[in-house]
């Protein structure tokens, strides 16, 4: 009689205890329970339909959890540049417009400058007294050897000479300071007379991105942006990173940039080492190859980027998580039957094409990882 007690009362203390963890459950408040049961009976399929899924047997492994944070697209300050006026004058050709690729050295605009005539002039008459110098210094170093001047007067000729040629020099740099080209500077060496037409050129290749003047613009010397030049081909990514992801963002780190449907690799450079007021987040650089000019300035895009520690956890695919009416993640898990049940589950961060699953899956379940959206319709019929 005791013996056939014992069963009745164990079964009735798992039964109450059943009951009370499904309360507990009730009570928890957490909407996506890695403990809830299947919301409907297992899908059964033909082997016909089965050719259809793919299976991935969950295993506990290790993985950096990714940082999900916003960012906006700014150009590679490293390769941008303003382009300013290196003379003063009148704006008379623009030669370039927004967008257009330019090599260096390339034209971007004609301006009308007296600045530039007087350098090429300068340059004329530094280049003629040169050239008398020398001339003057050769001569007196022949008569030095047949002993027609003194010695004295031989050096004094090679240091006027010499001085004449750095002066010369001195006005060659000031013309390339002001962009002057090859012709120009040819043109002022064979005597002729100096046009005040200067051209403002491409400082390095890249992209003409903003155009900052107009024709009959005055410009100032050294002080009126004309234009921004910047390679696109690579940019910067500013993400802004809150206190709570702060530890786990590192100088060096992969990271992801989303940009529409495509997914672009980069590396975080820097984190910056104050707090924007605004915001209160923390900027961190990535810098992203972008070839393709998918990428453009002031753009808002996802950053995901790697955390510092590894972490051991169970992934699984994104292609395997769904969510039901109640916009709660589910998996289809393979029954021993061969059917298909949906097991609720509790979803973590992502890791690349993985998401962490923190509740309802076990190392050694089996999950549709493909076909899983064919499944759910052959449940829904």
């Amino acid at each position: 009689m005791t013996n056939r007690s014992r069963p009745r009362c164990a079964g009735a203390a798992l039964a109450f205890a059943a009951a009370a963890a499904l309360s507990l459950a009730g009570c928890s408040g957490k909407d996506h329970s890695a403990d809830s049961a299947p919301a409907s009976s297992g899908v059964s399929l033909t082997p016909a339909q089965r050719q259809h899924i793919r299976l991935y047997t969950v295993q506990s492994s290790s993985f950096q959890r990714a940082v999900q944070v916003d960012g906006v697209v700014d150009f590679d300050n490293d390769q941008a540049t303003s382009v300013l006026a290196p003379f003063s004058g009148p704006v008379t050709r623009i030669l370039v417009v927004p967008g257009q690729h330019v090599g260096k050295g390339q034209a971007l605009a004609v301006v009308e400058s007296p600045d530039f005539s007087a350098a090429v002039g300068a340059y004329r008459k530094a280049a003629a007294t040169a050239a008398n110098a020398r001339r003057l210094a050769d001569l007196d170093k022949d008569l030095l050897a047949h002993q027609g001047v003194s010695q004295r007067e031989a050096d004094q000729a090679e240091t006027d000479a010499v001085s004449a040629e750095a002066d010369r020099a001195a006005a060659q740099q000031a013309l390339a300071a002001m962009n002057a080209g090859a012709g120009a500077i040819a043109g002022a060496q064979q005597g002729r007379a100096a046009h005040a037409a200067g051209v403002i050129r491409a400082p390095i290749a890249g992209t003409v991105v903003e155009r900052l003047i107009t024709p009959g613009l005055y410009l100032q010397a050294g002080t009126t942006p004309c234009f921004t030049i910047a390679n696109l081909s690579r940019v910067w990514v500013m993400a802004q990173v809150f206190a709570a992801d702060l530890p786990s963002v590192q100088v060096g780190a992969p990271a992801r940039v989303l940009a529409g449907d495509a997914v672009l690799a980069g590396r975080v450079e820097n984190v910056a080492a104050e707090v924007d007021p605004a915001t209160g987040a923390v900027a961190a650089r990535v810098a992203v190859d972008n070839p393709r000019g998918l990428l453009k300035k002031q753009q808002y895009v996802q950053v995901a980027i790697d955390g510092r520690q590894p972490i051991t956890g169970i992934l699984v695919p994104a292609s395997a998580i769904l969510r039901d009416d109640e916009n709660l993640p589910f998996v289809y898990l393979a029954e021993a039957d061969g059917s298909f049940a949906r097991r609720r589950i509790t979803q973590g961060a992502r890791a690349g094409d993985n998401y962490q699953v923190l509740g309802g899956l076990g190392a050694g379940d089996r999950v549709v990882v493909d076909g899983a959206i064919f499944v759910q319709f052959m449940q829904d019929q």
